[in-house]
């Protein structure tokens, strides 16, 4: 029987986390979970007083809470692994945002793929659930959309959000596991499994581990979302120049910019009348956009804002 240790960042969620543990509470496995909550609120500390409300009224499973004084994403994410690492070992670390809500069959179905993949770490999907209807433009950018893909091995997955990782994957790689330059602006993820990946670290989908993540009326719009793509094309910039491109790799790169700032505005006058197609030229611009400021040296805070509650 499989033992997993489920790792949760939360930031003055306190509600949203709530919902989250009983959903954990709930799954439908044999697994040997444990629950650690990462509070990146030194001050009030809700997670924390969270945690101890649901441990007081008879959680499921153990649980336990930490405080990181450090602000930002890359800094509670090190310190959840650093924590799971210290506790008995385990087979498997997972980690959830505290705005998921996983489906009862999750981490059945994250396990089961992962038996027949052998992949050292895999992501599900995720089906958005909004507080207020997005907008017409914004309900197909990304952060806004569904995330789905054929179950099965792939090259590599980007993000720490409804993941499964074998504990021999960061027991393997050296502290810190998430680089504290991203700790603000989102792209630790990312950069993390660039470098597992370096190491032979394998990845696969599972699309039926079905995470729900809670949208609130602050992220179902297209403002909101032009900013996420500009913030993904900052922090993959960031992390492309991290690891010091040869020029030929510089060059590709700066190519396919060009060909983005020069296309996409006329693909938005083709597309403007079609509703499912038209708002990519823009999402594009935008990835455009933070991929230039990103060589510029500037950098995108995407967690300085909270969204939801």
């Amino acid at each position: 029987m499989a033992s997993v240790l489920i790792a949760v960042p939360s930031f003055r969620r306190p509600k949203s986390l709530e919902r989250l543990l009983i959903a954990i509470a709930n799954l439908n496995t044999r697994a040997n979970v444990t629950v650690l909550v990462a509070d990146n609120d030194p001050e009030q500390r809700e997670a924390v007083a969270t945690c101890d409300t649901v441990r007081a009224r008879g959680y499921r499973w153990p649980i336990s809470s930490i405080v990181v004084t450090e602000r930002g994403i890359a800094h509670v994410r090190n310190a959840l692994v650093a924590e799971a690492l210290r506790q008995p070992p385990c087979d498997f670390i997972a980690m959830l945002d505290d705005d998921e809500e996983p489906d009862a069959n999750w981490l059945g179905e994250l396990l089961r793929v992962q038996s027949e993949t052998g992949a050292d770490a895999l992501n599900g999907s995720t089906r958005r659930v909004f507080e207020t209807a997005p907008g017409a433009w914004a309900k197909h950018c990304d952060g806004v959309s569904d995330i789905f893909a054929p179950t099965g091995n792939i090259g590599i997955i980007e993000g720490t959000g409804n993941l499964l990782a074998k504990h021999a994957l960061f027991a393997g790689m050296a502290a810190p596991w998430f680089d504290p330059a991203f700790a603000m602006t989102g792209g630790e993820d990312k950069d993390f499994f660039v470098r597992a990946k370096k190491t032979g670290a394998r990845f696969a989908w599972a699309n039926d581990a079905i995470a729900y993540d809670y949208v609130p009326p602050s992220r179902a719009n297209l403002r909101w979302a032009l900013s996420r793509a500009y913030s993904a094309g900052n922090s993959d910039m960031r992390v492309f120049l991290k690891y010091r491109p040869d020029l030929v790799a510089r060059l590709n790169e700066m190519a396919r910019i060009v060909a983005a700032l020069l296309l996409n505005p006329v693909l938005f006058v083709i597309l403007a009348f079609n509703p499912n197609r038209r708002v990519r030229p823009l999402r594009k611009l935008c990835r455009a956009f933070g991929k230039l400021a990103a060589i510029g040296g500037r950098t995108y805070e995407e967690y300085s804002v909270i969204h939801g509650q």
